[in-house]
């Protein structure tokens, strides 16, 4: 028998996780790297992991995802989206607890389109008198 497998999509500024928990110890799997090794930064591992932390389902999923675009910081935002979808599927009790942490909603903040006339998004060149 096949084992059952919880699918999600993450998406946060430029990047996008494709998310995929499967019953097992709880292993962390991006890009084909462990956890510790892809993200440095023991903050960006907690955000990744809170998900879980929330729905008290810590060491019952094993985590596969793949990860593109962005830095870092979105890529870990992307990855927590992603897997709260997942644990959603996975339990429709979890959607409530997930809903009031704020992880199921996409964090719409992009950034701004360079204007012209204008060296970026808002700077202007220096104003001179002469």
């Amino acid at each position: 028998m096949a084992k059952m497998q919880y699918y999600g999509t993450g998406r946060r500024k430029s990047s996008v996780a494709r998310v995929r928990l499967i019953p097992g110890k709880g292993e962390v799997t991006i890009n084909k790297k462990p956890l510790d090794d892809y993200f440095g930064m023991e903050i960006l591992k907690r955000e990744v992991s809170r998900p879980f932390e929330v729905t008290s389902t810590e060491g019952r999923f094993d985590v596969i995802a793949t990860v593109r675009g962005g830095g870092t910081t979105g890529q870990a935002g992307a990855l927590r989206h992603g897997i709260s979808r997942a644990l959603c599927i996975a339990d429709g009790e979890n959607r409530h607890t997930l809903k009031d942490a704020g992880f199921l909603t996409r964090d719409p903040r992009m950034k701004e389109r360079k204007k012209y006339g204008l060296k970026k998004a808002r700077r202007a060149s220096q104003f001179s008198k002469r």
